[in-house]
């Protein structure tokens, strides 16, 4: 694995960017430095963070959305809303719920010394206390998760809960027979995690941190690579996505990340199936994209950033092609700002490429030209609320943060995408993410 650039991996907070910046500023103003406070229904985000957890306070709002109080059952591991709500890892499906102003979970004895000392609960119950009443309760039936919140709510006069759209099906319909009161989210169960807080838009920049080292050591390993014939050789052997997909996930899990594995390594026509992940050798005068999306071990925000990259000689219609995309991303970012439809900041994107001369049509093999959508929100969820595309309508609010990342893809000529991250301001966008465009290598 090439050695990591020591000036990629510098400390936590990155520089917040106008977007006539982006790419060269070296000057800008630190962002995150202070100390911001907000009001959710359930927490108090306080702290800035570099590689720390973001967690909240102890005390809960009073505001609420609805009647009912959220329950899950899920682990924090794949559920951005449980991880959310509890603020420490589990990695095992758990009961965690809100009574009043009270966030309480059940956990079992392997985790119930850890969760209470992480002090996010402001109560946490034994699993196996909480079993042994419901098995009272219920002596002729075999009792298992829904029985235990069944008994939770009976005692602590919870009248129903609202849950997530991807709650368990099966223990959702246990609780019905039981006579719990559930109502679907219909939507997001905590849509105030669609804006973000100082801490948290610090928390998403060292995820994008983490994304620029590793286009350090991949822009290192292409640039040293020798050309052989159709080959690129690296210490001697073939170049493929396998290996410089390891090197960069190397180099984030060294820094505090895990990209775990999934890492868009995909040159030439592999690159024009946004969601090829790319196998095989990587060959010179080829298009890379590298699409890059890593989770910061100790806050559980991810960074997510696209990079497109050619060792050798680029044709005139490769250079065409990643001119209008770089085109078309600023155009959007000149765009943004809150109240604006996401909608709109997509249609100017398809109206840069059209002016370009960049047809999107169908074909036998699948789509050509831009065929996704130019962005979504990103926080404890890689997709999450908002979503900037042509079938989503929905204004942007001040606070969000999303993905900048239009893209172009032709077989035989090759694919480009180019992803930045952003927090949405009245005015221009603040640029969470960092790394030159410098593509050709």
């Amino acid at each position: 694995m090439a050695k990591k650039s020591s000036t990629v991996f510098t400390g936590a907070d990155a520089e917040v960017l106008e977007p006539s910046h982006a790419a060269n500023s070296s000057d800008a103003s630190s962002g995150g430095s202070q100390k911001e406070t907000r009001e959710t229904r359930f927490a108090f985000f306080t702290d800035t963070v570099g590689n720390h957890l973001v967690h909240p306070t102890q005390s809960l709002s009073t505001v609420t959305r609805s009647p009912l109080s959220p329950l899950l059952y899920a682990n924090t591991a794949t559920s951005a809303d449980q991880l959310y709500f509890s603020r420490v890892e589990v990695p095992d499906p758990f009961i965690a719920f809100a009574a009043g102003s009270r966030r309480i979970t059940v956990q079992r004895a392997l985790e119930f010394g850890r969760v209470t000392k992480a002090g996010t609960f402001d109560e946490v119950l034994s699993q196996e206390e909480w079993l042994a009443r419901a098995e009272q309760r219920w002596p002729d039936r075999k009792v298992g998760v829904a029985e235990v919140i069944a008994e939770l709510a009976r005692a602590h006069g919870v009248k129903g809960f609202r849950v997530p759209d991807d709650f368990p099906a099966g223990l959702f319909v246990k609780l019905g027979e039981l006579g719990v009161k559930l109502q679907l989210a219909n939507g997001e169960l905590f849509p105030e995690r669609e804006i973000k807080t100082a801490a948290e838009a610090a928390a998403i920049r060292e995820g994008n941190r983490l994304c620029a080292g590793g286009y350090a050591v991949a822009e290192q390993i292409l640039r040293g690579a020798a050309i052989r014939g159709r080959s690129l050789l690296h210490e001697g052997r073939p170049l493929t996505s396998e290996r410089l997909r390891f090197a960069i996930e190397s180099a984030i899990l060294a820094e505090g990340g895990n990209a775990g594995g999934s890492t868009i390594v995909a040159g030439g026509d592999q690159a024009c199936d946004p969601h090829n992940r790319g196998s095989g050798p990587l060959r010179p005068h080829q298009l890379i994209i590298i699409d890059i999306f890593p989770r910061v071990t100790k806050t559980g925000y991810f960074g997510d950033m696209t990079r497109t990259f050619l060792r050798g000689q680029p044709t005139d219609a490769q250079r065409k092609l990643v001119a209008a995309v770089r085109a078309a991303q600023l155009a959007a970012l000149k765009e943004i700002r809150a109240g604006i439809n996401g909608r709109t900041v997509h249609q100017r994107v398809v109206a840069t490429f059209d002016a370009a001369g960049f047809v999107t049509q169908p074909t036998p093999q699948g789509s050509v030209g831009f065929f996704h959508g130019t962005g979504h929100g990103l926080g404890l969820a890689v997709h999450e609320m908002p979503r900037m595309s042509a079938t989503v309508s929905m204004a942007l609010k001040k606070g969000t943060v999303v993905t900048v990342e239009p893209g172009l893809y032709y077989p035989g000529v090759g694919g480009c995408r180019f992803e930045d991250v952003v927090q949405v301001t009245d005015r221009a966008p603040k640029m969470l993410s960092r790394y030159p465009y410098n593509w050709e290598l």
